[in-house]
């Protein structure tokens, strides 16, 4: 019946128009049935096209994301406003374009390279009219490298392209400031663009095109995230299955069963093929296995041979000796155009050294003193003028610094930078200490960029204890494009030092040494008045020793009865001798010469007859050890030397003197020699006038300046760290030019300043190196004596040893002239500015620097053979990890194995007392039960004593044995003790067989009851099995008893020894296993170690009883009785071993192995404790102070900087108190100071101790007040706070008993100590401590000890009487 709507009207449904959309009807009042039913059959399609997740999503897009306006809202009508835009205008933004992450350098050729270079690349060339200008001007190549970004800059990169600093940072640099990333190492590279290898040798363009696993690092990476295997195997698709899996989606549902049956066909074809291709994998791979078993060890033992052969052919890889003969024939052809040319022919090891300069090379020169290696330096200064680069010189000392920059500058432009001096710091070549090297490089200054050179004169003074870290230090810091020139005196480990270099800085360095001396030396011994040649042309003559003891013992007979307290006052008056004279000596003496000085005792000694620090004559004469004649005899000896000397025309002569004292008063004792001419006295006066005369009135009329200008004018001078700095040079400057005949002068004298002598004398051959008196090392020896010989004056230098009382030993002698000299050695140590100045920087570590280092530098050559080696046993440790199968059921061989280990650790700590004691060697007797373990019974095992111990005997045991019985072991015993032979009036015996039990295995058992020979005839070890059980006869020592049991047994040594009856041996074995029976899981009863052994040792009887109680629970092990136990043990034993040195392999090539880590560990500890660094080791402000710090105890330094005890001091209590930091002598006399300074003085001491405990609290061995003492030392104190008031120097110097140039140089570094706090104060903020200051630096920068070298400013005109390079 048709619905009815709305009074029943008729209606029916039906789709309209092209959407489709539902339309009801309404039809004439006509009656029909089902109007639902009327739908037409054919239904248009719809006029919009369905939706898809494509149009869906650009749906979304248009309405929702994408930015648009809308026009009724938005309009400008509605809204009311209007705006002019000007479309073509300014108002079109200027893109500025990318920027580049590349761009193109010229790359730089060394001239000796670049006319082959020419030859081949325009050779074949069309225009034949451009060969001619390509050769005779120079077109660089050019390289795509990485180009700098606008924002980096100092403070955040370490590359050589980042922005420059501020102006006033490129010479010195800052704290702020990153170093530059130092050469030779791999952190170089890191800021390099990372391409993969896989990108680069097509292997990803094949995986995705063949199918491969999936990847885990993402491109452009160098690390990825592993998350593990997928689920299903999606990690081997590859374009094939892609389009097929695209092709069943594709399919309607008709065709998706069809396409079904089809993909599992193909599946099950392709498991089909897989399986058989399994099959035949398997085979191929278990036959392959077969082959590579055999030759794995062989293979593996030949890569190791071969790679040890060629880690030895490359031990000198980069240290590479010169050119030799060919380059000196040679040498005008390979290096035409000399960057400077020399008056005089160069000799052969500067030729090699100049023709590798050439070539951008770093060389390493080691010659004598005075041989010429200054030549090297010059030649690199000259590079670097041609080249518009820079080359640096550094030095061990100061004075040095200032002495080559007076030489330097005749010739080149030349800069000086030391402490308090910064002269033309914008010059092509630098002059400074290695210490002002270093603190550029930290600090990251601008002006490293531009070196080129780096000139290390005087390297073996990498020995130096206090000071040697700075040049490894210096060395590892270098960039890649700074080249190096090493000068050094022989030493005899040149290429092992070199090797570390050449490692380091990933270069050749290239060696050029000279054994040669320029003038060759005659050393001698002078003995009252006579000279003994005793070394000549580098040969010993015993004979010269010989008639020096022979003058000596003719001396000594003439005496008529030597008072023994002169002579042994003598002895120790002079410390000639190397028996011991100079040790006390030389104490006393130092102690003797103090005696009076400092503030009441200096001040009452008359000013004429002060030393040069001050002390009296009087004090020395009137002690007990050093008066009357033995005094009057070392005044004879000299008056008596120089005359010889002066007939001999071997003067000038410099006498190496090993202490200050010693020095003043030897010259003080020649009051009555005038060795000048009238017209020398005169040029003397002239000069001396005009040094002093830059100084102020009172300061020229000081004693030190007027006793050293009384004996300079008779041709006697004085030369040490006493003396005024101007006063050493005005002596330096006179001996230089001839004017001095006779110098007495410390070993300071020796290093570096050219000023060689025609004789050098040593008063002694002991000296004090600041810790206790010895003897002179050769290198030292060589060092001093290489001063004498004058190049183009001398033909010959004389050496002479002063012998006063004795003569030295011949062996003594022989060791000291022709002994090896002193190797060199690193003497790196952690520091904590050095902690900090690397903490700054993100991509350089502690680690790298320690690593880097002389120290580790063989333990890092031996890296790759322990990485080979690390490789080979984790082989065979994966070889070896097999699962063990124990008959008991889960095997616990593990615990066991530990349980062993233990024990036998213990058995090692204890065995010895124990099996020494009487009682245990009396119950070692025959039938004893014992468990013994040795290397052929690695476990623990029951045995019997079958023999005891006599003389060096040891004990015969038969020990149960299970493991596989050696084949070996029984041919040879049927070869060699004929046990195969019947016993030849033994009884008999019934042989057992295979299907008897243990109880009726052996029915008849006969034996001889006769008294054996002691003769043992079985050979040793001896191996059989009893009833299915082995067992084995075997010496064993004491530490092989693990327990002596108290159980004792029956057994028959002679068959069993003498006869070699196997029915004894199965007699002895029944009862053992009978035994082993009665105790199912656990071992006999041992003999208690107190009532049994008689040992009361507490210590041993709580370890014996501790082992007993791991004995006991592996006898209850279920692996005790095991019949594989031995293998299984050998096993796991020989599994655990690998592990173990698989760990320490990896332990060795780890960071944690290297020497200094733990102390660098609680360093960083000490750093947080005190607030340097954070828990994620950034710098804090407080370690950024400490990084400013370089002249005395950052930490000590910047507690006293925020804790304020500087606050309430003025400028010049400030300055004082500062002063304990620099000041180094230990013997200074007591201050007397004010209030406050003494409130301050104590402050600062419980600070310094504080800090001392923290750092003892985290593990470093310091004492608290030790540390204390040793960082600080007031001693001159008073002086500096005097000083800083204006007090005149001739009187601060009473006040104290330190020589006056201790006094000046304390002074000297105390301006730089104010500039480093005024940098701190800077960084802290804090203006009222920066002003303080400033007032303190200018407070003590006034009069003689700031006075001008007069290396650097104007001089009187010198020229050197001597010819030298």
């Amino acid at each position: 019946m048709a619905p009815r709507i709305g009074g029943e009207l008729p209606f029916r449904l039906s789709l309209t128009g092209y959407s489709g959309h539902l339309r009801v009807e309404p039809l004439p009042p006509v009656t029909r049935e089902a109007p639902v039913g009327f739908f037409p059959d054919l239904i248009l399609p719809p006029a919009l096209p369905a939706d898809t997740p494509d149009s869906l999503l650009r749906k979304i897009e248009d309405e929702y994301i994408t930015p648009c306006l809308d026009d009724e809202v938005h309009d400008v009508a509605n809204c009311g406003k209007t705006w002019d835009f000007e479309w073509f205008g300014s108002s079109v933004p200027y893109l500025e374009p990318s920027v580049p992450q590349t761009t193109l350098v010229p790359v730089w050729i060394p001239p000796h390279r670049r006319s082959k270079q020419k030859k081949e690349k325009f050779v074949g060339s069309i225009e034949a009219t451009n060969i001619t200008d390509a050769n005779t001007m120079w077109i660089p190549d050019f390289e795509e490298v990485e180009a700098p970004h606008s924002t980096e800059g100092a403070h955040n990169s370490s590359s050589l392209l980042r922005r420059p600093g501020p102006p006033e940072d490129f010479v010195r640099g800052s704290t702020s400031n990153q170093p530059f990333l130092p050469g030779g190492s791999d952190l170089s590279h890191k800021a390099e663009k990372y391409i993969p290898e896989g990108a680069l040798n097509g292997e990803w363009l094949t995986e995705i095109l063949q199918g491969g696993p999936l990847e885990t690092v993402p491109p452009g990476f160098k690390r990825g995230l592993d998350l593990g295997a997928p689920e299903d195997d999606l990690g081997s698709l590859s374009f094939d299955d892609l389009f097929h899996k695209a092709w069943l989606q594709s399919l309607s549902e008709e065709e998706s069963t069809e396409a079904d049956d089809l993909s599992k066909g193909l599946g099950e074809i392709r498991d089909e093929i897989g399986v058989i291709e399994e099959s035949q994998a398997n085979e191929e791979a278990t036959m392959l296995e077969e082959i590579l078993s055999k030759t794995t060890v062989e293979i593996m033992a030949s890569q190791v041979h071969q790679a040890k052969e060629e880690d030895q052919a490359n031990v000198k890889a980069w240290a590479v000796k010169g050119g030799g003969e060919r380059v000196a024939e040679q040498f005008f052809e390979l290096i035409p155009d000399l960057a400077m040319s020399f008056p005089f022919e160069l000799d052969l090891f500067q030729k090699e050294a100049i023709f590798h300069l050439e070539r951008n090379e770093s060389v390493f020169v080691a010659a004598h003193t005075s041989a010429g290696k200054t030549v090297v330096a010059e030649y690199a200064f000259a590079l670097a003028a041609k080249h518009c680069t820079r080359a640096v010189y550094t030095s061990p000392i100061k004075t040095i610094s200032n002495q080559k920059y007076r030489d330097f500058s005749e010739k080149f432009d030349v800069g000086l930078l030391t402490g308090d001096v910064s002269i033309r710091p914008d010059a092509s070549c630098l002059i400074m200490t290695t210490e002002i090297l270093r603190s550029m490089l930290y600090k990251g200054a601008d002006i490293i960029r531009d070196i080129e050179w780096v000139i290390f004169d005087e390297v073996h003074y990498v020995n130096d204890v206090d000071r040697g870290v700075v040049w490894e230090e210096v060395i590892i810091m270098l960039p890649d494009h700074v080249n190096m020139v090493l000068l050094s005196a022989t030493v005899p480990n040149i290429y092992e030092f070199v090797d570390w270099i050449g490692r380091t800085k990933q270069k050749k360095i290239y060696v050029t040494e000279t054994s040669q001396r320029p003038v060759p030396l005659e050393h001698c011994l002078y003995y009252f008045g006579e000279l003994f040649k005793i070394c000549e042309n580098e040969k010993f003559l015993p004979e010269g020793v010989k008639a020096a003891k022979d003058a000596y013992l003719l001396k000594t007979a003439l005496k008529k009865g030597p008072s023994p307290s002169r002579g042994g006052s003598s002895a120790q008056g002079h410390g000639a001798s190397s028996q011991g004279r100079g040790r006390g000596g030389a104490a006393q003496t130092h102690d003797m010469s103090n005696q009076g000085r400092g503030r009441g005792g200096k001040r009452s000694v008359p000013q004429g007859s002060k030393g040069s620090g001050g002390k009296s004559l009087q004090a020395f004469d009137s002690s007990g050890q050093h008066g009357g004649g033995a005094w009057r005899s070392e005044t004879s000896q000299w008056y008596s030397l120089v005359q010889n000397l002066s007939k001999k025309g071997l003067l000038p002569v410099v006498v190496f003197c090993f202490s200050k004292n010693r020095c003043d008063r030897s010259a003080d004792s020649l009051t009555a020699a005038d060795l000048t001419s009238s017209s020398e006295k005169s040029e003397i006066r002239v000069f001396c006038d005009k040094a002093f005369s830059r100084l102020k009135g009172s300061d020229r009329k000081l004693p030190q300046v007027l006793r050293v200008q009384e004996l300079l004018r008779r041709g006697i001078g004085v030369h040490h760290a006493g003396l005024l700095p101007i006063v050493k040079e005005v002596v330096e400057m006179l001996f230089c030019r001839g004017m001095i005949k006779v110098l007495f002068s410390t070993e300071t004298f020796a290093m570096g300043v050219n000023a060689p002598a025609r004789t050098v004398a040593f008063h002694s051959l002991r000296k004090h190196d600041g810790k206790t008196f010895r003897e002179i090392l050769p290198g030292e020896y060589t060092q001093m004596a290489g001063r004498a010989g004058r190049r183009g004056l001398d033909k010959v230098g004389t050496v002479i040893i002063m012998c006063w009382e004795d003569i030295p030993e011949e062996g003594d002698l022989r060791r000291l002239l022709t002994g090896r000299p002193t190797k060199l050695e690193s003497q790196f140590r952690l520091t904590y500015c050095m902690i900090l100045s690397l903490l700054r920087v993100e991509e350089l570590k502690v680690e790298d620097l320690l690593k880097r280092s002389f120290a580790e530098f063989h333990a890092q050559r031996a890296l790759p053979e322990q990485q080979q080696q690390l490789q080979k046993r984790e082989g065979e440790l994966i070889k070896l990890t097999s699962t063990i199968e124990c008959i008991f059921g889960e095997p616990t061989i593990e615990e066991y194995y530990e349980l062993a280990r233990e024990s036998e650790q213990l058995g090692k700590e204890i065995q010895d007392t124990i099996m020494q004691s009487r009682a245990a060697q009396q119950s070692l007797t025959p039938g004893r039960i014992v468990i013994v373990h040795s290397p052929k019974i690695p476990v623990p095992s029951l045995g019997v004593v079958l023999k005891a111990p006599t003389g060096s005997k040891s004990t015969i045991v038969l020990t149960l044995y299970r493991g596989v019985i050696p084949t070996v072991s029984e041919a040879l015993l049927d070869s060699k003790s004929g046990a195969n032979k019947q016993p030849s009036d033994g009884g008999y015996f019934i042989s057992r067989k295979g299907s008897r039990g243990l109880d009726d295995e052996y029915t008849v058992f006969g034996g001889s009851s006769r008294k054996g020979s002691g003769i043992v005839r079985v050979s040793l070890p001896y191996y059989g099995t009893a009833g299915g059980t082995g067992y084995v006869a075997i010496e064993v020592g004491s530490k092989d008893f693990v327990s002596i049991c108290k159980e004792k047994i029956r057994v028959d040594p002679v068959r069993l020894l003498e006869d070699v009856s196997v029915a004894a041996y199965s007699m002895t074995m029944q009862q053992l296993l009978q035994l082993e029976l009665q105790y199912p899981n656990e071992d006999p009863p041992a003999l208690d170690l107190v009532k049994d052994l008689k040992i009361n040792d507490l210590d041993v009887v709580e370890k014996y009883r501790k082992r007993q109680l791991l004995l006991e629970k592996m006898a209850k092990n279920q692996c005790h009785r095991c019949p594989k136990l031995q293998e299984h043990y050998a096993l796991i034993k020989n599994q655990q071993t690998l592990m173990e040195r698989v760990k320490q392999l990896k332990f060795e090539l780890s960071d944690a192995a290297l020497q200094q880590m733990p102390d660098f560990q609680q360093r960083i500890e000490v750093l947080q404790d005190v607030g340097c660094i954070d828990s994620e080791l950034i710098v804090q402000l407080k370690g950024r102070v400490a990084c400013e710090i370089n002249s005395g105890d950052e930490l000590i330094a910047t507690e006293c900087l925020f804790e304020n005890q500087l606050s309430d001091l003025d400028a010049a209590e400030a300055v004082a108190l500062l002063s304990a930091l620099v000041f180094q002598q230990k013997d200074a006399s007591e201050p007397l100071l004010t209030k406050r300074l003494a409130e301050a003085k104590e402050r600062l001491v419980k600070a310094a101790i504080r800090l001392g405990e923290i750092q003892a609290h985290h593990g470093l061995q310091i004492n608290p007040e030790d540390y204390a003492r040793d960082a600080l030392k007031f001693g001159l104190m008073e002086v500096v706070y005097e000083w800083a008031k204006g007090t005149p120097f001739a009187e601060i110097c009473e006040l104290t008993d330190v020589p006056e140039g201790s006094i000046v140089r304390t002074i000297v570094r105390l301006d730089e100590t104010c500039r480093e706090f005024k940098n701190a104060a800077r960084i802290i903020g804090d203006s009222s401590l920066f002003k303080k200051m400033e007032e303190a630096s200018n407070a003590i920068k006034h009069d003689i000890v700031f006075a001008a070298s007069l290396y650097i400013t104007g001089l009187p005109s010198i020229e050197n009487s001597q010819t030298s390079h």
